[in-house]
């Protein structure tokens, strides 16, 4: 429960900052302590003063170019054993540092604008969340994965307790709940720009928003109350340790402490913008505001301001100007107000306003229910105490700006509205509105010049520009599947030109020293030690089992149905023939131009009677000639672009399941490797949509899941590593099949062996949990074992 179960009262004033402070966290060390990030670009460590109620700077710490934004706490490893500060700033950077230095240790760069947002998980995962509508998942200095979909600024990011679990909110008015890299739910019910997460246990959060309300959700989606209180924006929200209690703060002034569902107090401030808070181990609560002054509020006698601290702040907040027009205190009509004897009146709850007139001014007056009585918080007049410099909250299109200024290009037009921040280049911010609205770009001295004089030569430095992210591999969409009944398994230890058939696919293998692919191997006494045959896998596994008669003959019966446009002639038929015997090696003919042109004109064919040809393209493109031709610069994104048409979750399952397959047998030569690496974010996003398919789809779609594994376990790619066990880790929920199991149990032991960055990804993600009932499966003995050395490297 927080505290002591009184009222909140000043603890003290710390003064450091030169302007707002936009970010608060508790830290770990010192104990006590907490940090604080500001638009002076500075972060500052502080920790609680032995001798009185206050606390000292430790360090001040500097590493942006810009406003710095957000700040987290990175939890202690053996490495870094008091933990890490994560910062977030407008010039698109994150900032570590350690504790006990001014620098950054290394710079995050990624985001194409502003991090507003930070939260940090288990095993040294970072979540942040930004402008350029995306977050992004980084494990010590590497991005892992970028979570796409909201539309909007990302304003809010928490990684909850569940591993695996993250929760993105948004100036879309929307959070989304992300499993693994892939969202798992969007959430809706915010009426404008949601600004703050909190969690409140495995299954429960709170959001705060632009619409002035707190809402309490259930991660299945459901809201389960809504708070209101605030008069103007949330922006940012934190919970009492161990309850579901709450602290919010806002653009009202006021900060609210929230105990059992209800606003139990207010306190007001001399400042509009009350940008962030954070509760302290202890129960007191930290603020930070637009004048750059943090104030710490406790329940604790002890702790609490002397008489004279108090006065002061009282003092100050009686002289703030509170400006009508932002419906903090409702409408005002100065004359129908009472006078000071208003005031003789007790109020009935705590926080409550009243407005009266005393010579000709209008002052607000707030009852305080520990004092029994009513506490001045402020003159109303015209204009705000803090202006658009300083608390630069203009918001456009879900983003902060310094202005919006309104253009008018002609008279008779429409106007259009132009934001700007102070560090931006005017002529770059002229030229960008220019091409944005489709303006002629002779008015581009005369905009340039517009926004000089109406910022009245506000210096310069740097430019942000606005501009769309084009991240690179940065959907992480897991999961596919598609079906068909022969499930061969290869000969890993293949040659390149011989194609061996395997074993089907519920061929047990007896025990550990077996080749777990074709089941065949060596005696193995039942004393000896199992070794680990299974990962890292070396080379591609791929479908060769065929009845090339059954395939030809389904072909002709299904020609015979085609239309006229489709029809192949008999010449083409004994065409198909020849490449197939070619390439089943009962020939040893190499394919022909001529062939594989009227396999793709057969491939080409209506989706209903398609799947014979589909079938000769996975067998012939195991050939070293037709994989070369097919995955060649010229015509590989053909190829690509016709399989993944059947990957469609709507599409025939015998379709999904032969250009899964394709896709896998693509790996048995470089060129196929090269265009599969090139494309892989792609295929995986599009071979995940099958993870709702039956048993074959899912051994085909675990074993595109092992081939790029393979593959990335060769040239060390992060993300791609990634990509894929975020894949594993959304298909392994779905799938039963032990085939399928064991084969995506093959690709995260080879995704991790020999890496740390991979090993921590896949803690973070949750994999261990998730596998850990193969342990002990019976038959096959292979997946128990190779899940056994999995989790010896987890």
């Amino acid at each position: 429960m927080a505290g002591e179960g009184g009222a909140y009262r000043l603890r003290c004033s710390l003064l450091g900052h030169g302007q707002d402070v936009r970010g608060l966290t508790r830290g770990l060390f010192p104990p006590g302590g907490f940090v604080s990030v500001s638009r002076d670009r500075t972060a500052r460590l502080w920790a609680p003063d032995g001798l009185n109620r206050g606390f000292t700077e430790m360090h001040c710490m500097s590493g942006h170019s810009n406003f710095v934004s957000c700040v987290c706490i990175i939890p202690p490893s053996d490495l870094y054993p008091r933990g890490q500060i994560a910062t977030g700033g407008n010039d698109h950077n994150i900032c570590i540092f350690t504790v006990d230095s001014p620098a950054p240790l290394y710079v995050l760069k990624g985001h194409k604008n502003t991090v507003c947002s930070l939260s940090s998980g288990k095993f040294g995962t970072l979540l942040s969340g930004s402008w350029d509508t995306t977050a992004k998942v980084w494990l010590n200095d590497r991005c892992m994965m970028t979570l796409q979909g909201h539309t909007a600024a990302i304003w809010a990011v928490k990684i909850l307790p569940e591993q695996g679990l993250m929760l993105t909110g948004s100036a879309d008015k929307t959070i989304k709940l992300w499993k693994a890299g892939r969202c798992e739910r969007t959430f809706t019910g915010h009426e404008d720009c949601v600004r703050g997460l909190a969690i409140l246990s495995e299954m429960e959060f709170l959001s705060c928003a632009n619409d002035a309300s707190v809402r309490r959700w259930h991660i299945s989606g459901k809201c389960l109350q809504v708070y209101y209180g605030h008069t103007n924006y949330i922006y940012s929200i934190s919970v009492f340790p161990q309850c579901k209690d709450f602290v919010t703060t806002g653009e009202d002034r006021s900060l609210r402490i929230w105990k059992q569902g209800k606003c139990a107090q207010t306190i007001r401030l001399p400042a509009q913008s009350v940008w962030c808070c954070c509760v302290l181990d202890n129960g007191d609560i930290v603020v930070g505001s637009s004048d750059g002054i943090i104030r710490v509020f406790t329940e604790s006698l002890e702790r609490t301001a002397s008489a004279e601290e108090i006065q002061a702040f009282e003092n100050e907040l009686s002289q703030a100007s509170i400006d009508p027009k932002t419906g903090d205190l409702g409408d005002i009509n100065a004359d129908d107000l009472p006078g000071r004897e208003h005031l003789k009146d007790p109020g009935t709850r705590d926080g409550q306003t009243r407005l009266i007139r005393d010579n000709g001014k209008v002052e607000a007056y707030q009852w305080s229910v520990s004092e029994g009585r009513w506490m001045k918080i402020g003159d109303v007049v015209g204009s705000s105490g803090a202006t658009q410099q300083t608390s630069g909250k203009v918001l456009f299109e879900g983003k902060e700006y310094d202005y919006i200024f309104t253009i008018d290009v002609n008279e008779s037009g429409p106007s259009y509205k132009l934001p700007y921040n102070i560090t931006e280049d005017p002529w770059l911010t002229a030229y960008n509105f220019l091409q944005k609205n489709d303006l002629n770009p002779m008015f581009l001295d005369q905009v340039a010049k517009f926004i000089m004089d109406n910022t009245k030569g506000q210096t310069l430095s740097g430019s942000a520009q606005f501009s769309d992210p084009f991240t690179g591999a940065g959907r992480y969409v897991p999961g596919s599947s598609s079906g068909s009944n022969t499930m061969p398994a290869a000969d890993p230890f293949t040659g390149a030109g011989r194609y061996v058939p395997g074993s089907v696919s519920d061929a047990v293998a007896p025990m550990g020293g077996v080749d777990p692919y074709t089941g065949m191997g060596a005696y193995q006494s039942a004393a000896a030690k199992v070794e680990n045959i299974y990962f890292p896998k070396k080379d591609a596994v791929t479908f060769d089992q065929a009845n090339p008669t059954q395939i030809l003959g389904k072909l002709k019966e299904l020609n015979g149905n085609a239309t006229e446009e489709h029809k192949l002639t008999e010449d083409d038929l004994i065409i198909l023939e020849k490449l197939l015997s070619a390439t089943c090696n009962t020939s040893a003919e190499t394919p022909t131009a001529q062939q594989l042109e009227t396999l793709w004109r057969a491939v080409n064919w209506p989706e209903d009677i398609v799947f014979p040809a589909l079938d000769i393209l996975r067998l012939s493109v195991r050939h070293p000639t037709v994989n070369e031709n097919f995955c060649s610069e010229k015509d590989h994104v053909q190829l690509i672009i016709l399989l993944l048409k059947f990957l469609n979750p709507k599409g025939k399952q015998a379709n999904q399941l032969l250009a899964l397959r394709a896709l896998c047998n693509c790996f048995v030569s470089q060129a196929g490797q090269n265009l599969m690496m090139e494309q892989r974010d792609e295929i995986m996003t599009q071979a995940i949509e099958m993870k709702s398919g039956n048993k074959n789809i899912h051994i085909a779609l675990a074993t595109l899941t092992l081939n790029y594994a393979v593959c990335l376990h060769k040239v060390n790619d992060i993300e791609g590593k990634a990509q894929c066990l975020s894949v594993i880790s959304t298909v392994i929920e779905v799938v039963q099949d032990l085939e399928a199991i064991f084969r995506l149990l093959v690709a995260l032991g080879t995704l991790i062996s020999d890496d740390t960055n991979a090993v921590q990804l896949a803690k973070s993600l949750g994999v261990d949990s998730q596998i850990k009932k193969y342990a002990s499966v019976s038959e096959p003995a292979k997946v128990k074992e190779c899940c056994r050395f999995v989790l010896d490297l987890l």
